[in-house]
């Protein structure tokens, strides 16, 4: 296990009032804890544990000290969510078909209504935009385009008391025109209703800090995804990383510390460790746990 460098962090969080007050690890202060107390796994980490024995799989979450999960569409969701509830687990949040509203052709969204009851009905209290298609994202105009939509549903999912959200990679940062990116036209263009779910892992690979990015948005980030990046990965980059640039928490060249710090004084709520690849994935998620626990 690796230990996370904390010259490295306060010198990154100068101006943050929490990171100059606190002596001690942030894991341990009042206003951290929360995050690391009820962490969450976006389930993507374990699909192939999945499809083979649902059940057992999110056992093992539980068993890990996870204490709710983020499911992903798939055609186990319905028992994910169950086997989650059956081990204690909280499923606060989802992610869904991202094609129910980007490529809908009824106005009114019928397909992406049926998600949103089912959610309700579920509990659920988020839900989450996971991608966007190339063909979509192609200039600003497209990026424009999607605001419009994600908006309209942001209004579906508000009038069911859930909160929708965007979930970032990073090609949204890539420069497009007139020094601008898709991810400064959905920080433009999306309404109060409409919120982010950041991914920090994309983030630094697209060359930005993700805390820096959580205080420029103030309030607007309803949640994240926690994972770390091999070091000596070159940024930034916008296109797909190698498989082991996937790294388990505390063990590449994120520090989480100034990110959490971030996300308590700016109205986040859940964190979920992801880790998009891994020969082991059960062991990294455990090991991740046990670093953010340290």
């Amino acid at each position: 296990m690796k230990t996370m460098n904390r010259r490295h962090f306060l010198r990154n969080t100068a101006g943050t009032a929490l990171a100059l007050a606190s002596v001690q690890s942030l894991f341990g202060a009042e206003s951290i804890s929360p995050y690391v107390k009820n962490m969450g796994l976006q389930l993507y980490t374990l699909r192939d544990q999945i499809s083979a024995d649902t059940a057992g799989t999110i056992r093992s979450v539980a068993e890990a000290g996870y204490k709710q999960v983020e499911p992903y569409r798939s055609p186990e969701t319905e028992a994910m969510i169950a086997a989650a509830k059956d081990n204690g687990l909280a499923v606060n949040s989802m992610h869904f078909d991202w094609n129910t509203i980007v490529e809908a052709t009824d106005s009114e969204f019928p397909d992406f209504q049926k998600i949103v009851i089912s959610a309700k009905d579920a509990g659920l209290s988020h839900l989450v935009i996971p991608y966007i298609q190339d063909n979509v994202r192609k200039d600003l105009d497209g990026y424009k385009a999607l605001a419009e939509k994600f908006n309209k549903a942001a209004e579906i999912t508000k009038e069911a008391g859930i909160q929708l959200a965007y979930h970032n990679h990073n090609f949204e940062f890539q420069p497009l025109a007139d020094g601008k990116n898709g991810y400064d036209v959905f920080i433009e263009e999306f309404s109060p209703d409409m919120m982010f779910e950041i991914d920090v892992f994309w983030v630094k690979l697209a060359g930005i800090e993700p805390a820096a990015l959580i205080e420029k948005l103030k309030g607007r980030v309803s949640q994240l995804h926690l994972k770390d990046l091999k070091k000596g990965i070159e940024i930034p980059s916008y296109s797909s990383p190698p498989n082991d640039a996937f790294q388990e928490i505390g063990n590449g060249m994120i520090p989480m510390e100034p990110i959490m710090a971030a996300a308590s004084v700016n109205g986040v709520k859940h964190c979920h460790v992801e880790q998009d690849q891994s020969p082991y994935p059960i062991e990294s998620i455990q090991e991740s746990m046990k670093n953010l626990m340290a």
